[in-house]
């Protein structure tokens, strides 16, 4: 209903979407929780939303598996009863233009029974995962995906992964290792062997003095998604001419920055919001042939959301909460 506390998630009904042109409605048949919903909630983005001040009352929801029931123009018939996913990160104005806007947290989301999305925006999809496994992928494996392809990740690159053990960094540790590069990823005690299992090549605790542990200059990329205290140490490890990739800061977005290891390194620092044009093609591709892993730690009910969204603060899992909507039918 606006931004605080769990008070603020009301499950209610609410009118069925009407189609504009262009657009389907789809059916939900799950939906991922991410940071982003809480962060939204809580009002965590600066000026209240992701752009522009979040647009209370609303609904949630910025991952979605669900199946296509009606379409606005018959040029987009072939969609009807199709399961597809939706692209979560929107390029209203084309991709030659970075304006983007997400499900969820610019307009109305996945978190209901039923959503209405531009029709070049759902991806119909041919796998035989579950429908929460793949109603756990468009958010964290989209920002996931869109870091590794900024970054430039290549067979043969050491790649540091920060926040390993989430649904954005346990995406990267896959999307990288599918691209060959070897990866080091930074995990919790508790949370290693798990972050192993993904395949990442060596795991370090998150609480361990990371240049001591790698050294300087030893890693080509670092993808992070978690910012925090451990942002400048990230980069002394590394290599000259070597890429950072940001799309988040779920611990800390206020970090420190001595500017001359930046530059007398030649290091490029990637801020990754707007995902670009091959992100979601390219994970429609890895799952239709099976190269990732889909990683759901629980599902719940959609009318539990406040249970799923105060376990999930709790940080004690490992991938992601899905969400599943009860329908009649």
């Amino acid at each position: 209903m606006g931004n605080g506390g769990f008070e603020q998630l009301v499950y209610c009904d609410v009118p069925m979407p009407e189609l504009g042109a262009g657009e389907v409605l789809v059916k939900v048949l799950a939906a991922g929780v991410n940071n982003t919903e809480i962060n939204t909630r809580i009002g965590w983005y600066s000026g209240g939303g992701w752009h522009i001040p979040t647009p209370f009352p609303f609904i949630q929801g910025t991952d979605c598996c669900g199946v296509v029931t009606q379409v606005a123009s018959t040029s987009d018939a072939h969609l009807l009863e199709q399961r597809v996913l939706i692209r979560s990160c929107m390029r209203p104005h084309g991709f030659d233009n970075m304006i983007n806007i997400w499900m969820g947290s610019d307009f109305n989301g996945a978190f209901a029974q039923y959503v209405k999305v531009p029709a070049n925006e759902v991806f119909p999809i041919n796998s035989s995962w579950t429908d929460a496994e793949l109603g756990s992928i468009p958010c964290s494996y989209g920002s996931a995906e869109n870091m590794v392809q900024r970054a430039r990740v290549q067979a043969g690159d050491h790649v540091l992964v920060a926040g390993a053990s989430g649904g954005v960094g346990s995406a990267v540790v896959q999307l990288a290792k599918i691209r060959g590069a070897r990866v080091t990823a930074i995990a919790g005690a508790a949370k290693i062997d798990h972050v192993r299992a993904l395949g990442a090549d060596h795991v370090v605790d998150r609480e361990c003095d990371l240049v001591n542990e790698l050294g300087e200059e030893s890693v080509d990329v670092v993808i992070d998604n978690v910012g925090g205290p451990h942002f400048s140490g990230e980069l002394v490890t590394l290599k000259r001419g070597g890429r950072y990739a940001s799309s988040g800061a779920i611990g800390g977005p206020m970090v420190n920055l001595d500017l001359r290891t930046m530059y007398l390194k030649d290091v490029t620092l990637i801020g990754c919001t707007a995902w670009d044009e091959p992100v979601f093609p390219s994970l429609i591709s890895y799952i239709e042939t099976n190269a990732l892993r889909p990683l759901v730690a629980k599902t719940f009910a959609l009318s539990e959301i406040v249970a799923a969204q105060q376990e999930f603060l709790e940080k004690n899992h490992v991938g992601k909460f899905v969400l599943i909507p009860q329908h009649d039918d």
